[in-house]
């Protein structure tokens, strides 16, 4: 994993933010260079087509717990797609 996502599941998807939705995370991350959001882009990608990444690993990044591997990988995928695709809202993790 590389360190850009490593990080911004650590910073931006952690327990104390991951369950903000006030709006600003997408605007947050395209503020950022071109190139940062590609990396961020392709570290989405490359979890999303890992089948080892599980909620174990998910969790050590940022404290979340998510039941199942589905269920995470359906969150991993809406949050892709409010990122990168536009989507209407921010997802939230499990227990909200």
């Amino acid at each position: 994993m590389d360190e850009d996502i490593r990080n911004f599941f650590r910073a931006y998807l952690d327990l104390e933010r991951g369950y903000e939705n006030t709006g600003k995370l997408r605007p947050t991350l395209l503020s950022f260079s071109d190139s940062y959001i590609e990396s961020i882009r392709d570290g989405f990608e490359q979890i999303m087509s890992d089948n080892s990444f599980g909620p174990e690993e998910y969790e050590g990044l940022t404290d979340i717990e998510f039941p199942d591997k589905e269920t995470l990988h359906i969150y991993l995928r809406n949050m892709y797609d409010y990122l990168f695709n536009d989507a209407s809202e921010q997802p939230m993790p499990p227990g909200y």
